[in-house]
């Protein structure tokens, strides 16, 4: 009887860890004019045009709430952005950088005195840790990014070119 209980328990578990990042999916998705992500929504958006093609949930920085004003306040920006490259060989699964800091964002670090950051970007799990799936997002855990699973970064990946705008809001 405790076998059977025990051979239920890991094929439950099991099967969680595939729903959460399990193989990864080929979506064959148009190709994207602009990123909508919703903070208080923790989603990033494909869009074209008005139509969403896509919404895939996301991990944030670990302070969430409000707009990052500071390097190191580990806030995500919130703002009018661009895709100003892509990174095949970052640190963490296929990176598109965002052009934070803008001229906004600038301003206002240098009226407080402050260094506002950078390197902020959307990005998958760090390399080798993938099989860790969709279990990110249970908690918000980057430094001011956007964290999807890497089979999702590879939907977006051949989704999005260099100069797509993108919008992060509250």
């Amino acid at each position: 009887m405790h076998r059977v209980i025990l051979i239920s328990l890991i094929t439950m578990l099991l099967t969680g860890f595939a729903a959460c990042g399990g193989p990864k999916t080929e979506i064959n998705l148009q190709h994207a004019d602009k990123i909508l992500i919703l903070k208080s929504a923790h989603t990033l958006s494909l869009m074209r045009g008005d139509r969403t093609l896509q919404t895939y949930k996301v991990a944030l920085g670990r302070d969430p709430v409000g707009a990052k004003t500071r390097k190191g306040d580990h806030k995500t920006p919130e703002g009018e952005y661009v895709v100003d490259s892509k990174n095949g060989s970052s640190r963490f699964y296929r990176a598109l950088h965002i052009s934070y800091p803008n001229e906004h964002d600038r301003e206002r670090a240098r009226n407080s005195g402050q260094n506002p950051g950078g390197d902020v970007e959307i990005h998958g799990i760090e390399n080798g840790l993938g099989w860790v799936g969709g279990l990110h997002r249970t908690v918000d855990w980057t430094d001011g990014c956007i964290a999807l699973t890497d089979a999702e970064m590879d939907q977006i990946w051949a989704s999005v070119d260099v100069g797509t705008p993108v919008k992060i809001g509250p």
